[in-house]
């Protein structure tokens, strides 16, 4: 929810790292966001110029910190890594988010909903989508000439800034990186690396088998007494 803080004189404004609010409502909502946001920093982690964060306010104006809201997770594109206590955009070179995500919880409320979509609007965000993990329920929006548009046919989509991909499952949304990787959780990344591990050895030892082969094959032949030289 957008929250508002107000002060009289500019010189005077203190913008706040925190708006009071909980990261997430529960565990559910928390997974979803982590989900999202850490596999984007390993998506980006070799890009200086990509900045990713989670639950992090964003002021788009200065002089006003009654302007103000915390995305689940937000992308911004041309600034640096790093840490920040809030965002103030005209700090980042006057760089907005350009890509957002929400996680919703039972708690929220559609006027929630719709100060997140306006702000969102209004203040330039390019992409931005929007899941409720309870119901299933995944959208998106894209910036148009008109401001963002709802996006009509979101399963199999394409982000055009991030690159990844979104499916809609029966039971929940998957999202996959541009290799094809599907987003994992840091505890099934090791996992995968595990397997990866196991599977590149196999491919070695047969390898290796193969490029015995001849010699191999060699060793027989002498064994039943083939002469090699007359061959």
């Amino acid at each position: 929810m957008i929250s508002k803080f107000k002060s009289s004189h500019k010189s005077d404004i203190i913008y706040p790292d925190s708006n009071g609010q909980l990261v997430a409502d529960n565990t559910k909502q928390f997974q979803w966001i982590v989900l999202i946001k850490e596999n984007l920093e390993l998506l980006f982690a070799n890009n200086p110029e990509v900045f990713v964060a989670g639950d992090l306010l964003w002021y788009p104006i200065e002089g006003n910190n009654t302007i103000q809201t915390a995305p689940d997770v937000m992308v911004a594109f041309g600034r640096s890594k790093g840490d920040r206590g809030s965002y103030r955009q005209w700090q980042e070179n006057n760089i907005n988010p350009q890509v957002v995500f929400e996680i919703l919880s039972p708690s929220n409320t559609l006027k929630e909903i719709m100060q997140k979509f306006l702000f969102y609007d209004r203040y330039g965000v390019e992409e931005y989508y929007l899941y409720d993990p309870d119901k299933n329920d995944f959208t998106g929006s894209l910036r148009a000439e008109s401001g963002l548009e709802v996006i009509e046919e979101i399963a199999g989509w394409t982000s055009p800034r991030l690159g990844i991909r979104f499916e809609l499952t029966d039971s929940e949304l998957q999202i996959y990186r541009p290799d094809g990787q599907q987003f994992a959780t840091f505890v099934e990344l090791p996992q995968r690396a595990e397997q990866a591990g196991a599977l590149s050895q196999q491919e070695r030892a047969l390898r290796k088998q193969e490029q015995r082969r001849p010699e191999l094959l060699e060793q027989r032949l002498r064994e039943l007494g083939v002469n090699l030289e007359d061959l």
